[in-house]
């Protein structure tokens, strides 16, 4: 905290305001947070100091020892007292930087004794999250409309929070220890809120771990910084940090909520129904890439008229499960979910072959 002040001193601008500014972090919001803001303060003073010692000694002997003024150049070789001087000073300043360094690290790194465990797995391009304590989970997607994103022409109003913005926000008990596992569906992801000074990959095939605990109740706001692919500016993270009484509130809705939604393995789906699940579960996992009118781009081919979506339904059950070039595989969604959508793919953007794909299919096809 006193190194904060100091800093803001210097930039002549008050603590809060010096904190949000566009030349440092955001102002500290967890214990972790605060940590890395004051080692970084810390050792940019120590840096501050070495530049202009070592520069001002420089620029003062060039200059008084300049050749108008008389001065003549000698010629010398070693001194012993200066190598051995010029090696352990600079070494004791790397050892006085890299122990409050290494601490904070290991703290970092200390996940034991969580209040709350949240496994979060990254998807090309959204974030899906387990509350490993109390049975639920949800995928949180980007809620900044296309329209806005692929606004060419520039005549339509941006959101406040334009790319910031979820329909699913991670929310969090305020004062708690908040353990986050993190992983990957397919390529490497970086799970990274700034204000709550945390930040881990997430890796096809392993799990990482990093930990949290929100002073403050408060919404803030992150992003995937891993370059995660052709979408990966809108990957956004936000984290909503409540009341330990609203977060009780909360997961009691949410399981709720998680088991209304379960589909029941008896029920004989009709096609209206499947195509009208699907045209959820698309514009929710596959309209970003696919376009909400089916007709594409870039590397990602049009659904409309499409050899997959108006060929043999066993193609195209194969690549949703598996994936194919820049098209991640979604086998992690439900058989009535791969179901539905297949469903939708085969009967919108003019493709009208009137079959549709039931559960049990895409369950046979897993095999």
């Amino acid at each position: 905290m006193l190194l904060r002040r100091l800093c803001a001193a210097l930039s002549c601008t008050p603590a809060f305001a010096f904190a949000d500014s566009l030349y440092t972090f955001q102002t500290p919001q967890s214990s972790i947070a605060s940590r890395i803001y004051d080692l970084h303060t810390w050792i940019m003073l120590i840096i501050v100091v070495i530049f202009v010692v070592v520069f001002g000694l420089m620029f003062y002997s060039i200059f008084k020892h300049r050749k108008s003024q008389g001065h003549v150049a000698r010629n010398f070789h070693e001194n012993t007292v200066v190598e051995v001087a010029w090696t352990i000073i600079p070494a004791l300043i790397l050892a006085v930087m890299a122990w409050p360094a290494a601490r904070l690290v290991l703290d970092q790194k200390d996940t034991r004794d969580p209040d709350v465990t949240i496994k979060a797995t990254g998807y090309q391009w959204q974030w899906g999250y387990e509350y490993l304590d109390y049975g639920f989970g949800y995928r949180s997607h980007l809620a900044t409309p296309r329209l806005q994103i692929e606004n060419y022409k520039g005549d339509v109003a941006k959101n406040p929070q334009y790319l910031l913005e979820v329909d699913e926000p991670v929310v969090v008990p305020v004062g708690k220890r908040v353990r986050v596992m993190t992983t990957a569906n397919d390529v490497i992801h970086s799970w990274y809120v700034p204000a709550l000074g945390v930040k881990q990959d997430a890796i096809p095939g392993f799990i990482r771990d990093t930990w949290f605990t929100a002073d403050h109740v408060g919404t803030y706001r992150g992003q995937c910084t891993e370059l995660c692919g052709r979408d990966h500016g809108y990957m956004p993270i936000v984290v909503k940090v409540v009341s330990d009484a609203d977060f009780k509130t909360w997961v009691a809705e949410q399981q709720k909520k998680a088991k209304a939604a379960q589909d029941d393995p008896n029920k004989k789906w009709t096609k209206d129904e499947l195509i009208a699940r699907g045209k959820t579960v698309f514009e929710a996992n596959c309209a970003a890439c696919h376009k909400i009118d089916g007709k594409g781009g870039g590397p990602f081919p049009a659904l409309a008229g499409s050899k997959i979506a108006t060929g043999p339904k066993e193609g195209h059950i194969h690549i949703v499960l598996t994936g194919k070039n820049a098209m991640p595989s979604w086998a992690g969604l439900s058989d009535t979910e791969i179901a539905a959508v297949i469903s939708y793919e085969r009967n919108s953007f003019g493709n009208h072959d009137g079959d549709f794909v039931l559960p049990a299919e895409v369950k046979a096809a897993r095999k």
